[in-house]
């Protein structure tokens, strides 16, 4: 007998079904339409034919189509729906999104001082809306994040963003690390906000062509990206809290590179 206080193996919020798309040939046909795609999750065992040939699309895209792929096995699948899901479950993205390698050359031609928000495996979708809202006050050019351990875009990240990510250009890297060079490589000053930073963050020159890099509020910045930086600052914390939320953290880097910019 089903008992009602008894908390299923994976509890998930389920999506609305105009969110999702299942089935393979479905999921199939919405990558030859051009979806753009937040996630795909597959059923752990899947072994078919078909399921081959739907793997192999999904590895094949690059660029601002790359998405994020899960083997999960069939009961987190069953969360999110009771209908035939063959296995596959893919999550439409509310959103385009871009590359990176792109945008930087078309800033610099329109005679622009890039700056760059990068966030490194925040997952949390409030903490990411709030930080696309506060990058279109703050005048960002485009906002950068991981294929894989980053958070899911969805309504909810819209709503938190007030609207800000139907404006803000999103960048999907596959490789973090190889996207922090490129910036480096095209004249961006790559900054990492770390509390084992030495010097804090109003010493830093926002001036010039910026990436500010974030990190998760748990794990913070991997150590792989953070080798990638041209430089790392702290914010100074005064209280008995030992770290901001990354939101937070991220409007006070922000308006820091915003105040010496209009000076």
């Amino acid at each position: 007998m089903f008992n009602k206080s008894t908390k299923p193996a994976y509890d998930t919020r389920r999506p609305k079904e105009k969110e999702m798309i299942f089935g393979i040939r479905a999921v199939m046909e919405a990558i030859d339409a051009g979806k753009t795609l937040d996630k795909v999750l597959l059923r752990r065992d899947m072994s078919s034919s078909l399921a081959r040939e739907l793997l192999m699309k999904l590895t094949s895209l690059d660029g601002e189509r790359a998405t994020n792929i899960q083997r999960v096995p069939v009961e987190k699948l069953n969360q999110y729906t009771d209908k035939n899901h063959q296995g596959v479950i893919a999550f439409l993205s509310p959103i385009d999104f871009y590359r990176i390698e792109d945008i930087l050359p078309s800033l610099y031609e329109q005679g622009k001082t890039p700056l760059v928000m990068v966030l490194d495996n925040v997952t949390d979708v409030r903490n990411f809306g709030a930080i696309a809202r506060t990058c279109v006050c703050a005048g960002v050019d485009a906002l950068v994040i991981g294929t894989r351990g980053s958070v899911s875009i969805n309504g909810d990240a819209v709503k938190t963003s007030a609207g800000a990510l139907h404006t803000l250009p999103v960048c999907k890297v596959d490789n973090m690390q190889n996207a922090l060079q490129f910036m480096r490589e095209s004249g961006l000053h790559i900054i990492a906000a770390t509390e084992h930073a030495t010097h804090d963050y109003t010493e830093a020159n926002m001036r010039e062509p910026l990436a500010i890099v974030m990190g998760s509020e748990d794990k913070g910045i991997y150590e792989e990206n953070l080798k990638q930086c041209t430089d790392q600052v702290r914010i100074p914390l005064v209280g008995t809290i030992e770290s901001l939320n990354v939101s937070v953290a991220a409007g006070v880097m922000l308006y820091e590179a915003v105040r010496q910019r209009r000076n």
